[in-house]
């Protein structure tokens, strides 16, 4: 096992806190070096993006936040640590669950997931920053994974939705301690890497659970639409989706742009396909192309 001593420049663990990531910011608004650790067996208010929560019975979760001070990094190239933490949790999870590789994916921009086609979560990333572009930025990002949570106890309105490293297991109880030190051997690995300008962007865009598929984008202004996953961006962290309205028929989606990304059901990807068919077809009378797209 590695020693992350000099790694972390403080580690510590609480029974509860309202949540890690407003630790690990105070931390580091008090002058604390990188990286610093924070982590709980319980949170009274962890929160997601767009101001969702997070909550778990106490001891069954994985809660950790880490603070950077990425000033070896550009400000456009922060949301890699995000991308790094998630794929060493990934990575973590498998080992300790005994699991084949490519198991738990990621479901752009911020959850893990498993479970093929229904991709249940597992768990989610949340990504905050103070200062970019200043000479004292800084940057947390929080982590809850479901370790060691039992089926029968998931809430009743999330069972359908949801799963655990322990289920992941057939049920083979999981012990967060251990995904906690398999996640930060490999975290440590990725930061160096990211320090010295390197970015397994290969590794992160292979857990894409989204690529090739159709989903559905929410926006900030309530509006939805259907699109088919081409990739994601390795230089901005965007989503690359297939628009044929745009030059080169493709855009990218930025996590601004989006308060929810649902993978699409099998009727909203059956209409991508015969949308997609119509488009590569050869000039038709107008009424059945418009008709198709």
């Amino acid at each position: 096992m590695t020693d992350t001593t000099l790694f972390l420049s403080r580690r510590e663990r609480f029974a509860s806190v309202g949540s890690t990531n407003d630790v690990a910011r105070s931390w580091l608004e008090a002058g604390t070096p990188e990286v610093c650790l924070a982590v709980a067996d319980e949170q009274t208010a962890g929160r997601g993006r767009e101001g969702r929560t997070w909550t778990a019975p106490p001891g069954v979760g994985l809660l950790l936040s880490l603070g950077f001070r990425p000033t070896w990094l550009e400000p456009d190239r922060v949301w890699r640590l995000a991308a790094i933490a998630a794929s060493a949790m990934a990575e973590a999870a498998e080992e300790v669950a005994g699991l084949a590789d490519g198991t738990i994916r990621l479901k752009w921009p911020n959850d893990l997931v498993a479970g093929g086609t229904t991709a249940s979560k597992l768990g989610g990333l949340l990504g905050e920053t103070v200062g970019l572009g200043t000479d004292d930025p800084r940057a947390i990002v929080g982590i809850g994974v479901n370790a060691n949570w039992d089926r029968p106890g998931f809430p009743p309105a999330l069972a359908d939705v949801m799963t655990s490293v322990r289920e992941l297991a057939d049920g083979r109880p999981i012990d967060p301690g251990a995904v906690l030190e398999a996640f930060l051997t490999r975290i440590e690995a990725r930061t160096i890497d990211l320090r010295a300008g390197r970015f397994d962007a290969a590794g992160w865009a292979a857990r894409q659970v989204t690529t090739g598929r159709a989903v559905q984008l929410q926006g900030p202004d309530g509006e939805s639409s259907y699109v088919r996953v081409l990739g994601v961006d390795p230089d901005g962290g965007g989503l690359i989706v297939d628009d044929p309205g745009t030059v080169g028929g493709r855009r990218t989606v930025m996590t601004g742009e989006i308060v929810h990304l649902r993978l699409a059901d099998g009727s909203a990807a059956d209409g991508l396909a015969e949308a997609a068919s119509a488009r590569q077809a050869p000039a038709g009378p107008p009424a059945v192309a418009s008709g198709q797209v």
